[in-house]
This record gives C-alpha cells, sequence and structure tokens, in this order.
C-alpha cells in the first residue's frame, strides 16, 4: 500500500471538502440563524486536518494502485461521515453516534434521520443535511476525479472503485476527469431544472433548492417532518417522480441523450427500458392494491400516492406522502421488493439495481432451457450485445453477497434489541439506501439503540459502496504484498 500518497491525498479531499460549508455559512449570515460560527468553525477544523495531513506527504507523488483506490474510497466515506457530523454535534448538540449517523445518511443519500423537530431546526442546519446529500449523490470522489487531476492526482483508481453498477469501467469521454466533470454537468443541470419546477409550484426558494438536492440525489432527507406531505400538492408530486426517476436512470445514457439532443438513449437503452416497466406496472398494481383494500376514497387518489411512493421506493429516495409501512396487506413487501431491486446501473439509487436484475433473470432462464434441452447452447444478450461469463459471474457474485449481507445484517439488528420486524425493516432502508424503513423505523431511528444505529452506519456504506469495495477490504488477500 502507497501510504503516504493516501495521506497526501486525504489531506487534499478534506481541504477541498472544507470549502462546502461556504454555502451553509452563507445561508446562516442570510438567515441570521445564529449559525454563522458553528460552520465557519467546522470548516477549520476540517482544513486544518487536511493541512496536517497534506503537508508532511506534499512532495509524495506515487500513482496510485486499483487497490489503493477501494480504500481511499472506503476511509474517505467513513471520514466524510465524521466531517460531516461536526455541524450536527457542534449546532444541533447530539451525541457522537447520532451525529454520524444523521451525516453517513446524508452522504449515502439514504434519507434516514434521528431528528425530530426539522420545521424547528436553523435554516443553515436545514441546508447543511440537504446539500450533503447532493454531494454524495454523484459522489464526492467523482468530483474530486474531475478536480485533483489538476493537483497533479491520478484520479482512474477512485473513479473504478466509486462508480456504481456492472457498466463502471466503460467510460463517456477518453478522459476520465472529462467523463466527471459532464457527469457533473448534467447533475447540475438537472438539479437546477428540479428548483425551478419545485419554485414555480409553489414551494418557496429554500425549500425547493433543498428538496431538489434530495430527489435528483435520490436522498430523502426533507426539510419538514412529513416530507413531501407537508406541501398535499399533485403538482409538486408530480415533479418529484419525473427527477426522482431521472436520478434513477443512468448518468451516462443522460449523456448520450444530452449530446444527441434525443431521446433515442432512453428508448434503445434495455435497463432503462426496464425500469419504466418496472415502475409502471408497480405503480398500477400497488393503485389497484389500495383502491381493492379501501385504503383512499377514490382511483385517482389511490393512483396518485401509489405512482409517487412507487418512484420514491423503487429509486431509494424515500420521500413520503404517507407511511407505506401502514398501507395494508401485500402492498408493503411489494414496495420492500421494490427498494431491493433499485434504479439503473450507474445512477444515484440504491438497490441491486435493474441492470442485474436483468441479467439473473437471463440466467435463470438459460438455466431452465438447459434442464429443457441439456446439449443446447444459449447466450444471454443484453439487447443484442452479448453478456460475457465474467460479468454474469460477477453479477451472481453481487448478488449472494448482497443477500447474505442483508441477512448478517438483520441478525445483528435483531442480536441489538430489534424485533424481526423492525429488524428487517432497517437493512431495507441502510443498504438500500431507502430511508424509511418498517416496523419501529418506519418514520425514523431516533428511539432505536447506538448499536443499531452503528449497524446502520456499516448497511449504508455497504450499500453505497456496492458490498464488494467493502467487503474486498475484510480478505486477508487483499492485504498481501
Amino acid at each position: 500500500m502507497h501510504w503516504r500518497a493516501i495521506i497526501r491525498l486525504f489531506g487534499i479531499l478534506l481541504m477541498f471538502y472544507s470549502l462546502g460549508f461556504l454555502p451553509s455559512l452563507g445561508i446562516a449570515l442570510l438567515y441570521n440563524d445564529g449559525q454563522w460560527m458553528i460552520f465557519a468553525t467546522s470548516l477549520l477544523i476540517a482544513a486544518a486536518a487536511g493541512l496536517v495531513l497534506w503537508f508532511p506527504n506534499a512532495a509524495e507523488h506515487t500513482e496510485l494502485s486499483v487497490r489503493d483506490g477501494f480504500l481511499v474510497v472506503t476511509l474517505f466515506w467513513a471520514l466524510l461521515g465524521v466531517v460531516g457530523a461536526l455541524p450536527f454535534v457542534l449546532g444541533l448538540h447530539l451525541g457522537l453516534t447520532d451525529a454520524i449517523f444523521e451525516s453517513v445518511s446524508g452522504f449515502t443519500t439514504t434519507g434516514a434521520t434521528v431528528i425530530v423537530g426539522l420545521d424547528q431546526l436553523p435554516a443553515s442546519i436545514l441546508y447543511h443535511r440537504q446539500q450533503i446529500q447532493w454531494l454524495g449523490g454523484m459522489g464526492i470522489i467523482v468530483l474530486a476525479v474531475a478536480i485533483l487531476p489538476l493537483l497533479g492526482v491520478g484520479g482512474m483508481q477512485l473513479y473504478r472503485a466509486e462508480a456504481s453498477g456492472v457498466a463502471k469501467q466503460e467510460k463517456m469521454t477518453p478522459r476520465i476527469a472529462e467523463t466527471a466533470r459532464m457527469l457533473w454537468v448534467i447533475y447540475f443541470a438537472l438539479t437546477l431544472a428540479c428548483a425551478l419546477g419545485y419554485w414555480v409550484a409553489g414551494m418557496t426558494l429554500f425549500d425547493a433548492v433543498g428538496h431538489a438536492f434530495a430527489t435528483v440525489a435520490t436522498g430523502g432527507f426533507s426539510t419538514h417532518d412529513a416530507s413531501m406531505a407537508h406541501f398535499d400538492s399533485p403538482v409538486i408530486e408530480t415533479i418529484a417522480i419525473i427527477f426522482m426517476l431521472a436520478g434513477g436512470v443512468n448518468f451516462a445514457i443522460h449523456f448520450f441523450a444530452w449530446r444527441r439532443l434525443s431521446v433515442q438513449p432512453y428508448l434503445t437503452d434495455p435497463e432503462v427500458r426496464g425500469y419504466g416497466l418496472i415502475f409502471v406496472f408497480s405503480s398500477l398494481f400497488v393503485a389497484a392494491s389500495l383502491y381493492w383494500a379501501g385504503a383512499y376514497a377514490g382511483t385517482w387518489e389511490s393512483l396518485r400516492h401509489a405512482t409517487f411512493q412507487v418512484a420514491s421506493i423503487l429509486t431509494s429516495t424515500g420521500f413520503g406522502t404517507a407511511t407505506f409501512a401502514a398501507w395494508p396487506l401485500h402492498v408493503p413487501l411489494i414496495l420492500v421488493i421494490l427498494s431491493f431491486t433499485g434504479g439503473c446501473g450507474g445512477s444515484t439509487a440504491g438497490g441491486i439495481k435493474v441492470l442485474r436484475i436483468i441479467l439473473l433473470a437471463k440466467l435463470g432462464h438459460r438455466q431452465l432451457f438447459k434442464l429443457a434441452h441439456p446439449r443446447g447452447i444459449i447466450v444471454v444478450k443484453l439487447g443484442a450485445r452479448p453478456v460475457s461469463e465474467e460479468v454474469l459471474y460477477s453479477v451472481w457474485g453481487f448478488y449472494v453477497l448482497y443477500i447474505i449481507a442483508s441477512l448478517l445484517l438483520t441478525v445483528a439488528m435483531m442480536a441489538a434489541g430489534l424485533d424481526l420486524e423492525s429488524a428487517f425493516g432497517a437493512v431495507v432502508a441502510t443498504i438500500n439506501l431507502l430511508g424509511p424503513g418498517l416496523g419501529e423505523v418506519a418514520g425514523n431511528f431516533a428511539t432505536v439503540s447506538p448499536a443499531v444505529k452503528w449497524l446502520g452506519v456499516v448497511g449504508m456504506l455497504m450499500g453505497r459502496l456496492e458490498v464488494f469495495t467493502l467487503l474486498i477490504l475484510l480478505m486477508p488477500a487483499y492485504w498481501r504484498q
């Protein structure tokens, strides 16, 4: 391991991230909410820590290996959770466990919270919560990939370790830094369009920007305890559905559509088509179930709540116009299954990802075909392209590890004191980056034990880093030279 190069990089990243406290500092001054000193102190602490790490290693220019990249990404996400917790400790006087849980939940775009009484919080603290989701949505590491080459630090290893999905080795442009910058241009454009839509639909400018951060990042934090139900507006909910679904689409597809000024990439990509079909059929099924169970007065209300909640759960956003855990019959289980499905690979959404689900279904079909025709040969294809056996093994391995990790976390949650429903709900909420869960954690994590919260932090990091990146650090072979 190139420890000095890694420490130097941590220093640069921390100094770079310390600038992220400036907008919150500006909000504190603008709203005169008395928190400006909290954010100034947080900025100084982060910058000083970065300087201490960077200065003794400033002359170290060793290129990072892929192995180094996995360690840097995992540790830096954990470090971000600590640094992002500073305003919660200094401003809200939360305990360390609660502050780190809230911060990691934001950066991983989970949206699970331990804070009750959001409507009474200072504006700058609320803005900080929303902003850390937005930075985490595309990935602070990908942002660093766009900037660090200017400082003489290579970024390919970090991009490979952080980027989501089966197609993470694909580049939209020849240079990885240019790719990352294009991703952020698209991400910013979607956020701006979403914020304008919310503002025109009746939100205040502050709420519009904050909820746009959470929507495009598929994060789910809100500036109100009631989440989207606070606004009770079909227009706002429609805008949220559009941009939650956009956040759940592979950003490479957004790039190709943007470059060609055409919707054809969305229509021809098999994963996006599958994603759209899952959303449409799930919405209709949930709406019919709610109507049949008499949960809402009529067809329109059932469809309105069903489409919003399906979009929110499928994309792992976690916004709510209702508590889905309280819905009748089989509906909560259907939504839990959707949360495990997740959005597209290369998106801001959590879950297993639609691309992997499609390939797993094709693998199952191939196995059934082989049982019927033992000598037959069938090639798994995604669209018109054959999928290599290496990729199929990777998908199958990911699925097995994801399910095993979920089961082990559920057992650990139960050992920490939760009942089965709440433990499973807590795992669903964290490893799928969903936010709301079942049972005791249907609304928030405020009442659970510190052990459950730390297990939740592990689940959120595992979900955000897509299992492999975190678990590879536990292998003895990884640490051997």
